[in-house]
């Protein structure tokens, strides 16, 4: 059953379109670039990747909260996103892990949600029209007035996002992907290759896999400088992340030094960034890869892998004059997903191997990575 109990909220989106529904998490008002998200499950996961900083996300699947939230399967510290839509929101979850309701948990962290509007004509019209800033207010439903609110927003381009989402210390990640026998063991990291992982917006589960495929990790903040990131570490990964990679452009430059020195491996916005510092350029998706299901040739070997994806901008391999070879491509719209440099020791992808949540065909990049590594 659907809970009916809720506050009248509206969603505006900055071209006029207005859906109805009913308010939950917190009260009160929620700006952010409107996206759609396909996956069926793992919607914990999806709200709390900092990569969804700056966006309201909006699941294409009906039903969500059914399961709960628990403390185990959040990949940073809390949610990340600005605003979170539903087609039907549970407050009574049931599964023996949940800790709290949906609900509750957006609550507590000030996260603004809306339920019970027709999320399908919301994709479509996302689609059709292309990604766009939009408002969710629990507080204000006079239309026009959220109307002008969306449109004074400069939008989430002109934001550096990163530098709202890296952490503030240097610290180490011992702890492995999770099993259920034992749950969460501690590896010894002695004597593994180590890593260092630059946190523009890191998921931890990609700290997971590094872990699991033998390397000693430690994170860095995004604006760590590279001398001394390579003094520390054989090798460096830039992580995922959210908003437009020029954006960011210390990083661009802090990257720029760390090519051919050590290496490196760039997931999603970490491979829109070093994209850049090879001299290349990015580009904006109409409405962006945000989903479980995305099929993507290895092309290589010629075989599929079925990926996670979130992102809406995208490396035009072509800018970058022949430095790199394309070896992955997304058979949705044929855009780029992964390169390697011909010279140096570099891997690039811009689908998220590390899943959470999503399937896990591509997560033996971690041990090519790993092999890359160990050879240089």
């Amino acid at each position: 059953m659907l809970s009916k109990e809720g506050r009248k909220a509206l969603l505006v989106l900055a071209d006029g379109t207005v859906f109805e529904g009913l308010g939950f998490g917190a009260e009160g008002e929620a700006v952010g670039e409107v996206v759609f998200n396909t996956s069926m499950t793992g919607y914990q996961e999806i709200i709390t990747d900092p990569s969804y900083k700056g966006q309201i996300v909006s699941m294409t699947y009906s039903q969500i909260g059914n399961y709960g939230i628990n403390s185990d399967d959040v990949e940073s510290s809390g949610p990340q996103l600005e605003g979170f839509i539903a087609k039907e929101f549970f407050d009574f979850p049931s599964n023996w892990r949940s800790e709290t309701n949906l609900g509750d948990y957006l609550s507590k962290h000030g996260k603004v949600g809306i339920h019970g509007i027709d999320t399908r004509a919301l994709t479509s019209h996302v689609r059709d029209n292309g990604v766009q800033m939009g408002i969710i207010s629990t507080t204000d439903t006079d239309p026009e007035n959220l109307l002008a609110k969306v449109r004074r927003h400069p939008g989430i381009s002109s934001l550096d996002l990163v530098n709202e989402v890296t952490t503030d210390t240097v610290y180490h990640w011992d702890r492995p992907l999770w099993q259920l026998h034992p749950q969460n063991k501690i590896i010894e990291t002695k004597d593994r290759p180590s890593v260092v992982v630059y946190d523009f917006g890191i998921k931890q589960n990609i700290l997971r896999h590094l872990v699991g495929a033998g390397f000693a990790v430690t994170v860095v903040p995004a604006r760590t400088p590279a001398e001394k990131a390579l003094e520390m570490a054989d090798s460096i990964v830039l992580s995922n992340g959210p908003g437009d990679p020029q954006s960011a452009p210390y990083a661009v430059e802090t990257v720029k030094k760390l090519i051919g020195k050590k290496p490196v491996l760039g997931i999603c916005l970490g491979h829109q960034i070093l994209g850049l510092a090879l001299g290349g350029k990015t580009y904006k998706l109409k409405f962006g890869h945000h989903g479980g299901n995305h099929p993507v040739m290895d092309l290589a070997t010629g075989k599929v892998e079925i990926t996670s994806q979130n992102h809406n901008y995208c490396v035009d391999i072509q800018s970058l004059n022949d430095q790199v070879e394309l070896t992955h491509r997304n058979l949705y719209d044929d855009t780029e997903e992964g390169m390697k440099h011909r010279d140096m020791p570099i891997l690039s992808f811009q689908h998220h191997p590390e899943a959470g949540p999503g399937p896990n065909d591509s997560g033996y990049i971690f041990n090519t990575f790993r092999d890359l590594v160990k050879n240089w």
